[in-house]
């Protein structure tokens, strides 16, 4: 049955507009562009015949097509090829940026790059124990660089010589192998495969070095947007498409069995030959998934589902089915500089956070030009494994809950159990959940310990209390199997964000935040980034609803990034408790006072009282650390 997202008798300008506005919230995602194209009249022409015809018939298998995808929920990716060999070092030095951009960074010609192939010769590379890695760690699918932007394909290309093949001593297809490896091994396999940036071929967007090629960093014919500036390009950059680009894909989609495919930066082609090429992969093979980075609008995903931002700690609002893309440090191929790898625990709850989202986790490794993963990895993916080893069965084939927000932690549920990952333990060993009725559970279990006991019972509010076993603990993420009576399910999604006593710090995120008022913006969830910015009048504001389950009393501040203009107020229950000024504000954090929690609904409120000349300050979160008296 067709979404709302294919309503087909809506004309193009209306289908791609405000209806689907939520789509719009996933804007972000490449360093340097948002990944989306802006469409023209040409552009709008081949988007109606799409929905109209060919990918209205797509739309139909779509939810049998993905099926796979969202029982797995998470998903390795690995970013491999010649610049591996080089890892993050040009000339004897480091260099910032991506390692997998080193022929863009340092505007290396194609005859040079060629000798940096010649020493790509990765002879520990192992399919197997790649794919063991990735099932060991939970992982349902595998998904690996096939060519990515500097046009050098890692398989036995027959449309062009720039390959693993012809140009390296290799002479081995990892293609062919991580495929048949994935067969064994029971995991879906796909590709990802640049599609519109090539930094080879003298016809592709991107190489404005050699060429005078548009899409490079000169912004050379009109920069972002140079087919509409320069439509007299265009017949050039379809002529790669039409002798590079589809054949390639052609290729991968029919030698090697292709269970996903993955695409990235189509803004670098105009929309119509993105949805070409979509049309192409549709006719070729039907029930191959394509991910959000190859046919989108600001608006609207031609694709399966949405790829939202790279390397994200937090999660923007977004509707329908959607992928994260996390990398183990800060570069998606190997940087033998790049030192920077988060912890095990950082992933673990990522993952049980986005499942609780109702999205995917793919996770990023970026092996050595030697064939081996770096030893920090190894370490990321081990502990991963042996988390999911026990609590594999709440992240597997799970969705959202149906619980509201909890600051101790996030929720995840099959049909008849919640999976209840508690990242911040209470002082007391007493968890408290909100929304979910004691006499409603059937059995408890804590999946890393099952032997443990846990028990249950009612609070007056009607919310449950847990007795946690003693000297239990686990750093990432504890999980407690609640088995629930006559498939009760909870359908509290829309209450107020529950505040359990006990817990060192409750977060209230601007991204989980009601937004009032039109301007905003979100950022794209990391680190540095996952704030809510765009603050200029008065009409605007954000609130958090919660919900306290005992007196308590809270010192409140404000993290905030980018310094701003302008006063905002913060209001409880109706009345000012502190302001913030915009021009004043320093550091990453800003003391708003303190307060005392009675029992029950309390409503927190951001507001701008005084719009300035410039925007106010990036609003990342509301902490309430618990006051000791």
């Amino acid at each position: 049955m067709l979404k709302l997202r294919c309503i087909l008798s809506l004309t193009v300008a209306l289908f791609l507009g405000a209806i689907f506005a939520p789509w719009s919230y996933a804007n972000k995602g490449d360093e340097d562009k948002d990944m989306f194209n802006t469409l023209n009249s040409r552009d709008k022409a081949a988007a109606d015949a799409a929905i109209s015809g060919w990918w209205k018939e797509a739309e139909k298998t779509r939810d049998q097509r993905i099926a796979w995808w969202k029982e797995a929920r998470f998903g390795m990716f690995i970013h491999w090829g010649v610049y591996s060999e080089a890892g993050g070092v040009w000339e004897g030095k480091p260099f910032g940026g991506y390692a997998e951009h080193l022929m863009r960074l340092k505007r290396i010609p194609r005859a040079e790059y060629l000798k940096v192939a010649e020493k790509f010769n990765p002879e520990k590379f192992n399919a197997d124990a790649w794919v063991a890695m990735a099932k060991d760690a939970g992982m349902g699918y595998f998904i690996i660089t096939a060519k990515h932007h500097d046009g050098f394909a890692i398989y036995d290309s027959k449309i062009s010589d720039f390959n693993i093949i012809s140009k390296t001593p290799f002479h081995r297809d990892p293609i062919a192998e991580l495929s048949a490896a994935c067969q064994r091994q029971g995991l879906k396999f796909g590709v990802y495969y640049s599609h519109a940036f090539d930094w080879e071929h003298p016809d592709a967007p991107g190489n404005d070095w050699e060429y005078r090629n548009p899409g490079g960093d000169k912004g050379l014919f009109g920069g972002r947007n140079w087919y509409d500036k320069h439509p007299e390009k265009i017949p050039t950059a379809v002529k790669y498409v039409n002798e590079k680009s589809i054949p390639q894909i052609q290729e991968l989609l029919t030698r090697y069995p292709t269970d996903i495919i993955w695409f990235d930066t189509p803004h670098k082609l105009p929309f119509s030959e993105n949805l070409r090429i979509l049309q192409f992969i549709r006719k070729t093979k039907p029930d191959v998934v394509v991910n959000g980075r190859l046919a989108r609008t600001e608006n609207f995903n031609f694709g399966d589902y949405l790829s939202t931002a790279d390397r994200p700690a937090e999660f923007f609002p977004v509707s329908g089915d959607w992928e994260a893309i996390p990398t183990t440090n800060e570069s998606y191929g190997y940087s033998r500089n790049d030192r920077s790898h988060k912890p095990a625990s950082f992933f673990i709850r990522l993952l049980a956070n986005a499942v609780s989202r109702d999205g995917n986790l793919l996770l990023n490794i970026g092996p050595k030009g030697d064939g081996t993963f770096d030893a920090s990895d190894m370490v990321i993916l081990e502990k991963i494994a042996a988390w999911m080893k026990p609590c594999g069965e709440s992240i597997h084939g799970a969705d959202p809950s149906g619980l509201p927000g909890q600051n101790w932690g996030v929720s995840t549920a099959k049909p008849g159990v919640i999976y209840l990952h508690v990242f911040a333990l209470p002082t007391s060993g007493k968890l408290q959940v909100g929304g979910l009725s004691a006499d409603k559970i059937e059995s408890l279990t804590l999946l890393q310990s099952p032997e443990a006991t846990v028990t249950a019972a009612a609070t007056r509010s009607g919310d449950t209390i847990l007795t946690l076993p003693a000297g239990v603990a686990d750093e990432a993420d504890l999980v407690v199997k609640v088995n629930l009576k006559d498939e009760y399910v909870p359908s509290e999604k829309k209450a107020p964000f529950f505040v359990a006593p006990g817990i060192s710090l409750t977060r209230l995120l601007a991204f989980d935040a009601t937004l009032t008022g039109n301007g905003f913006k979100y950022g794209d969830g990391k680190r540095s980034d996952y704030g809510v910015s765009g603050w200029t009048s008065t009409t605007q504001s954000m609130s958090w609803t919660i919900r306290v389950a005992e007196e308590s009393g809270y010192d409140i501040s404000l993290v905030h990034t980018r310094k701003g203009t302008g006063t905002a107020a913060l209001v409880i229950d109706g009345k000012p408790l502190s302001e913030i000024d915009g021009a004043s504000a320093t550091g990453r954090e800003t003391s708003l006072g303190s307060i005392k929690f009675t029992p029950g609904i309390h409503h927190l409120e951001l507001r701008l009282t005084k719009a300035g000349p410039s925007p106010f300050i990036t609003v990342n979160e509301l902490k309430l650390t618990p006051r000791s008296n």
